[in-house]
């Protein structure tokens, strides 16, 4: 960056109207007397139930030696450093905080850096305390494209990281896929997505309140529900209308619903698996009586919950799995965020004399074939020919 520090700080007084980056530790602490204790309690359960599932992803790395005496490793690295990006201009996320740096601890990234923008003006003392519990230490009050561009590059205050993950608006998505390939990112996600499957059994107001629930994330976020029953989709509609008006943040997702809010009528369970295949979601709710009929043909959701109880917001905060999720129906190659993305893998060869002499000679002809005479004399150096 030409500017660094200086053009960071204009963009963030620009923005965010923001002058301070550097979060210190005596004023965090401070700011950590002011949570309630319920908040505290409720981080401190997701946490623990967060941290149980990741652990169980197992890393295996491989050994193998052949029949030439050959040896191969594939070993996995912890990537170095890694910033989390925590929104925070407009709401205050801990459970962002969590998903994306619990998995990096498990993983043993030595450097976690933490950059989340002010809310109002003020540090989020729920971030701060999530940030504590996983014991980031280096803690930057910034956001926006600015931030993703002083973590991929670095300045003077701000020293470059390997990797950046974490949700967050249009401006952050954009700059992480134009930093991309100079730094590793974990996904280009957003808005957020959710499709409920439901049928005559599932409880119409529950289903509502799913949809409004995803929906007040954002304008942009898509909720869709499928059915069969005409009857049970006109129940929904009225419920969320209902529902809507003692919701806090209504005009969000009341225009998120009118935008991007879909009732789809099905004629079949064909149907409806080719559907949900189709679209990919983010997060896919199976509320309906046999849902284990179905549930081997769905393949493509960045999650799934099943069964009526199983609400999607649970999962955003403390069932244990993680809510990084793909989006824009990328479900159908990609997955969520998880202890993996924080590792690199690195093969090793070890070739024995006698396994050079037996396969050189077939790389050879390979090579020639390619037409790649470099190739083919650094094989043929080693066994003897010119």
């Amino acid at each position: 960056m030409q500017r660094g520090d200086e053009a960071l700080l204009r963009y963030e007084k620009k923005f965010n109207k923001n002058s301070e980056i550097i979060v210190k530790k005596k004023k965090y602490s401070k700011k950590l007397k002011y949570l309630d204790i319920k908040v505290r309690k409720a981080i401190d359960l997701s946490f623990k139930r967060i941290y149980t599932f990741h652990s169980k992803q197992k890393i295996n790395n491989i050994y193998y030696k052949d029949s030439l005496n050959n040896k191969f490793y594939y070993k996995h690295k912890p990537i170095e450093s890694v910033a989390i990006y925590v929104p925070g201009g407009n709401a205050s996320f801990p459970s962002t905080v969590l998903m994306n740096a619990i998995p990096a601890k498990i993983a043993g990234v030595k450097r976690i850096v933490m950059v989340n923008p002010k809310l109002k003006n003020r540090l989020s003392p729920g971030v701060l305390y999530a940030a504590k519990k996983i014991g980031i230490k280096e803690i930057y009050s910034i956001g926006g494209a600015q931030a993703i561009a002083a973590l991929a590059y670095g300045t003077k205050k701000i020293k470059k990281v390997d990797k950046i993950v974490g949700p967050g608006n249009i401006f952050v998505s954009t700059a992480k896929k134009e930093v991309f390939g100079d730094v590793g990112i974990d996904m280009v996600a957003g808005p957020s997505e959710i499709t409920v499957l439901a049928d005559s059994s599932s409880n119409s107001d529950w289903v509502a309140a799913d949809l409004i629930a995803q929906a007040e994330h954002d304008v942009n976020s898509q909720c869709i529900l499928i059915a069969k029953e005409k009857n049970f989709l006109d129940n929904v509609k009225n419920s969320i209308f209902n529902q809507l008006k003692y919701l806090p943040r209504k005009k969000i997702a009341g225009k998120s619903l009118n935008l991007n809010g879909i009732l789809i009528k099905a004629y079949s369970t064909k149907q409806i698996i080719e559907i949900v295949n189709l679209i990919a979601p983010e997060h896919l709710e199976i509320s309906i009586k046999n849902y284990k009929n179905i549930l081997s043909k769905i393949k493509n959701a960045g999650s799934i919950c099943l069964g009526a109880y199983s609400a999607m917001a649970i999962t955003d905060y403390n069932a244990g799995t993680n809510h990084i999720l793909p989006t824009n129906s990328s479900a159908k190659f990609s997955s969520g965020l998880s202890v993996y993305d924080f590792y690199k893998r690195i093969s090793y060869i070890n070739l024995s004399k006698k396994g050079i002499e037996t396969l050189g000679p077939s790389v050879i002809t390979l090579a020639k074939y390619e037409g790649l005479d470099g190739h083919a004399r650094s094989i043929k150096f080693r066994l003897g020919r010119k």
